[in-house]
């Protein structure tokens, strides 16, 4: 290799020691880039083939374990009637020395679809629940300006009365309520805060907004107040554990009953899912059976009977002729 430097070649080292002329950039960038092309074009029909290959199939969920150690994933989650779910509260109370007072809640799982691309809007509302589980008193401001009204609202137990005097108050946050009711004379001169409070603006349709002081404040001060979450989930609290178990089904049926009033019944049902849970137990999915109102079923049957009514006055007008 040395020897040209020297000034001598030997014979037939010439022709090995030719150098072949160098490739530029230049002239290399077309197989470079059809090679690339190539590459792009071979992940794209790996892609291809990956997308025309159809998804795995899932192994079936089984019903029932046999066992009683398995793997929850492997089956479905079993559901359970409201009497038997609540008797399994109790018992898991009783098997973890946990507080036996504890509260009792509800995950309640929405559809809120309606018709094309519409849906119910997350809403809010109060109820009184046939078997009250707690002690607090919710605080209720009213609304008047006649001096006979307020003196009611004071003996009826309103935690504040006033009139346009208390919006200003109302707007800095130095004077809050649970609840909001007024009478129909001073309504108009309340929409300033109407973007303050919101869902707790006084109306007819929350039955906030009336003539009968004593009637609405006995509601507001008792009821149990529920809203929607995350779009379709309402959480709340229903009932204590040491209460019987027909009171806590008897709440638990009230509450779900006015959830369902917010979508008609035309639609599928509103409540999807329930699972029941204490402060310290894990949740139990319940069966909806026996537990959704059943205003569908009766419309149902009325409308089938229309219809043989129906077929039966051709027959009927036919044997009088």
């Amino acid at each position: 290799a040395l020897a040209p430097q020297c000034g001598w070649v030997l014979p037939g080292l010439e022709q090995r020691l030719v150098v072949p002329a160098m490739v530029s950039p230049a002239t290399a960038r077309p197989y470079a880039a059809a090679a690339k092309t190539a590459k792009k074009d071979a992940k794209r029909s790996r892609q291809e083939k990956g997308k025309e290959k159809p998804p795995p199939r899932r192994r079936p969920l089984m019903s029932k374990p046999v066992d009683d150690v398995y793997l929850t994933w492997l089956y479905r989650r079993p559901s359970y009637e409201p009497e038997q779910a609540v008797g399994m509260l109790k018992r898991f109370q009783e098997l973890d020395f946990t507080y036996p007072k504890q509260f009792v809640y509800i995950n309640v799982f929405l559809d809120m679809a309606l018709q094309k691309k519409k849906k119910v809007d997350p809403f809010s509302s109060s109820v009184t629940l046939p078997h009250r589980f707690t002690d607090e008193v919710n605080k209720v401001l009213v609304f008047t300006e006649s001096e006979q009204e307020a003196e009611i609202a004071r003996e009826h137990g309103a935690a504040v009365v006033g009139g346009v005097e208390l919006i200003k108050w109302i707007l800095e946050d130095e004077i809050q309520a649970d609840f909001y009711v007024a009478v129909p004379a001073i309504i108009p001169k309340l929409i300033p805060l109407r973007n303050k409070l919101r869902r707790k603006y006084p109306s007819t349709r929350r039955n906030s907004l009336g003539s009968d002081i004593p009637k609405m404040l006995q509601f507001f001060k008792e009821c149990h107040e529920y809203a929607v979450e995350n779009e379709n989930i309402i959480k709340t609290r229903i009932a204590r554990l040491d209460m019987p178990t027909e009171h806590i089904i008897a709440n638990l049926k009230t509450i779900i009953h006015d959830i369902c009033t917010f979508k008609p019944s035309n639609f599928d049902p509103i409540v999807q899912r329930l699972v029941i849970r204490s402060a310290t137990s894990e949740g139990l999915l319940l069966n909806l059976d026996g537990i959704l109102p059943q205003l569908e079923k009766v419309e149902e049957k009325e409308e089938k009977d229309e219809v043989d009514e129906d077929q039966q006055k051709p027959v009927q007008e036919s044997v009088s002729t």
